[in-house]
């Protein structure tokens, strides 16, 4: 026997779906939500007599590279409603369109990671494609003709997955992909708005549109245009994106229906603190109610609006952006907050153990556990082999000492100032007799 023709045959759909799904290797569990369907294998199949098949075949990093006897295909997909062939050998369109060809109920179809960038796809074969409504494309350097060949055959299409494929422009279509509802387009290398307002015609039912990793330098048109660019937009990611100016903000405001909003690890909002770029963001977009995957509630959304008056205040007049000017007309000139100093207090006590006494400066923002930990090193004891008391110089003939026995309390809640005392006063194991009655 030809053992070249073995090693093809070994990476067949086939031989890896009845390898896989055996019995030996996937045994038929009974139970709600399992999807198993126990099929005899099809009359003078080299498989074992039954295989386990789920409604969710997962294929993955397997070597396929082909799809073996059509038929068997058949007789063993059936049923299938998800197929995940991701990081395989398909480098044919012809042998993956002969599996989906007889998967008739294939809704997700996920091919990432398989080397397709010199495959080209016939109309022909894309019309197998047709049921399929989510299409995972990662990693695979397709290109837009292609893309276009496949949304032009999938009329079901709802979700679209092209992250990964080294794009730095989009190719335009005059056939429009209407269905598609999510397009995920991370991690290419788009960086002009020109190339993503192509995306709007193309698909102008999207609702969801992520766009994070790629290099966007700024959100371009006027109000009118990008009201109509994206009319059914609610989500948009834009995270390490390239936004740099608050203009390209304001703008999201144009997309009517836009209620969530992703901005992390933007230039624009490096310099601030994450309440400041947070609450700045918020007052920005007074119509998105989720930002970075967080809901927006009424109360944020008063704070931030209050903290963006406060923040521009103090701005000249022409560097006012429009929507200073709209929440001062809702709150009126605030006075600026009084300004609370929250950087770390110390206190400078004198650490008394025997007749040793020594000036220690202390971080009040340290726990007592913390503390015995210090005066281990300074006195050479024990954690567990010390008690502390402390004394107020000026409330001492009064308190007396106080000992400090909870480990995770702060120091400053003892309302420590210098020249108080710590006294240090050495463990004495207990010691238990007992006497014969």
């Amino acid at each position: 026997m030809d053992s070249s023709s073995d090693e093809e045959e070994g990476h067949t759909f086939v031989k890896v779906v009845s390898e896989k799904y055996n019995p030996d290797n996937f045994p038929y569990c009974r139970g709600q939500g399992m999807g198993v369907v126990v099929l005899p294998s099809p009359p003078g199949s080299p498989v074992k007599d039954r295989l386990n098949l789920p409604s969710v075949l997962v294929l993955n990093d397997c070597g396929i590279s082909k799809a073996g006897d059509r038929s068997e295909v058949a007789a063993f997909c059936a049923h299938v409603i998800e197929l995940d062939l991701s990081y395989n050998q398909f480098k044919d369109w012809g042998e993956i369109g002969t599996i989906v060809s007889t998967i008739p109920h294939l809704d997700f179809l996920n091919l990432s990671m398989n080397p397709l960038s010199g495959a080209e796809l016939e109309p022909s074969l894309a019309q197998f494609f047709s049921r399929v409504r989510r299409l995972v494309l990662i990693n695979t350097q397709v290109t837009w003709d292609t893309v276009h060949t496949l949304t032009q055959h999938t009329p079901e299409l709802e979700e679209l997955f092209l992250c990964l494929n080294s794009y730095d422009t989009v190719v335009e279509t005059q056939t429009p992909c209407p269905s598609l509802r999510l397009l995920q387009i991370t991690d290419n290398q788009l960086q002009e708005w020109a190339e993503v307002r192509k995306l709007g015609p193309m698909y102008p039912g999207l609702g969801m549109l992520v766009l994070a990793n790629n290099s966007l330098r700024t959100v371009e048109d006027t109000e009118d245009t990008l009201q109509g660019l994206f009319p059914s937009l609610r989500s948009i990611n834009l995270n390490n994106s390239g936004l740099c100016k608050w203009q390209d903000i304001e703008k999201l405001n144009f997309f009517p229906k836009l209620e969530e909003v992703k901005t992390m690890g933007i230039p624009l909002l490096q310099s601030y603190t994450n309440q400041e770029r947070r609450s700045l963001v918020v007052a920005y977009l007074p119509s998105v109610s989720v930002l970075n995957g967080s809901l927006v509630s009424d109360g944020e959304r008063e704070d931030a609006e209050r903290f963006f008056i406060r923040h521009y205040q103090d701005s000249p007049e022409e560097e006012l952006r429009e929507r200073y000017h709209v929440l001062v007309s809702k709150y009126g000139h605030l006075a600026p907050l009084a300004e609370v100093d929250l950087s770390p207090r110390s206190a400078t006590v004198d650490v008394r153990w025997g007749d040793r006494v020594e000036a220690v400066s202390l971080r009040l923002e340290q726990t007592v556990g913390e503390l015995k930990k210090h005066l281990k090193a300074l006195l050479q004891l024990p954690t567990n082999g010390m008690r502390l008391f402390y004394i107020d110089r000026e409330m001492c003939a009064v308190l007396g000492p106080e000992e400090l026995k909870y480990g995770c309390r702060a120091l400053h809640s003892y309302s420590m100032r210098d020249g108080d005392e710590i006294l240090v006063v050495p463990r004495v194991k207990n010691r238990c007799s007992s006497s014969e009655s």
